[in-house]
């Protein structure tokens, strides 16, 4: 044996075989369980008081008033309020197919030599797997590798520690050399508006002149009117016409030139 290897272990012990099973040789999957929420809806914790939960819903949408059909569509005649009117109606159809019959197995369908141990008795039958992996670690830590907690300082475990001072440095907060220039002086604050504490006036405000409502469509003058044709309060000689008016069809007027 090397001398490295002799200064790995302390003392006599060396590692050896435990003669019975240790919790040590089991794996556990350790902390990564975790235990549910006692807040909230979902995933809640079923041990503890769970109080009511309320919901707003969702928003619905708007039926729109376009989905009826419209006058679009055409009712048949015969078609009255308490039904179709008129003689029954009668249809040929082919005839139907016969359905398929169902085929009985017969005795040489059935093999009662292949039923094994669901109807003869057997004797019981062992099986030999291999050698499970990840439940017995030989390996075994040594006295070397523990280490034991520290007697010096204030994080001492099992030994009582004396009580310990410290010294801070000195503050300039309140001190002789404190620099009091940072301090803000009359003009970094704002002032405030009487109004916020007094009693404030009315206060009015000018604005545009207001255009008054009113038609501003053109209105006919006296000379658009002409009274002179005007035949519904007086008599009016008839009249009468050759062919449809505004025709291509309608008799021309023919006016006699001046020599």
């Amino acid at each position: 044996m090397s001398d490295g290897e002799t200064d790995a272990w302390v003392g006599v012990w060396r590692p050896h075989k435990p003669k019975g099973p240790i919790a040590a040789l089991y794996s556990s999957p350790g902390p990564k369980y975790a235990l549910p929420g006692s807040t909230g809806n979902d995933f809640h914790d079923p041990r503890k008081l769970k109080a009511p939960a309320f919901s707003f819903g969702i928003r619905r949408s708007q039926l729109s008033s376009d989905l009826s059909p419209g006058p679009g569509y055409l009712v048949p005649a015969n078609i009255t309020r308490i039904g179709r009117s008129g003689t029954p109606a009668y249809s040929l159809y082919s005839r139907p197919k016969d359905s398929l019959r169902f085929q009985t197995p017969g005795p040489g369908k059935y093999a009662p030599e292949r039923a094994g141990k669901s109807a003869f008795y057997s004797s019981p039958a062992y099986s030999m797997s291999a050698r499970t992996g990840g439940f017995f670690n030989p390996t075994s830590p040594g006295p070397a590798a523990y280490t034991l907690p520290s007697v010096l300082g204030t994080r001492t475990v099992n030994k009582p520690s004396a009580p310990n001072f410290s010294l801070t440095g000195r503050s300039k907060v309140g001190s002789f050399h404190e620099d009091l220039q940072k301090t803000p002086g009359p003009g970094t604050y704002k002032m405030v508006e009487p109004s916020s504490y007094k009693y404030k006036p009315p206060q009015y405000s000018m604005i545009g002149r207001n255009m008054m409502p009113g038609d501003l469509t053109e209105k006919p003058g006296p000379g658009a009117y002409r009274p002179e044709v005007v035949t519904f309060t007086r008599r009016k000689s008839p009249c009468f016409s050759f062919g449809i008016r505004h025709s291509e069809f309608s008799t021309p007027v023919f006016l006699d030139k001046e020599d």
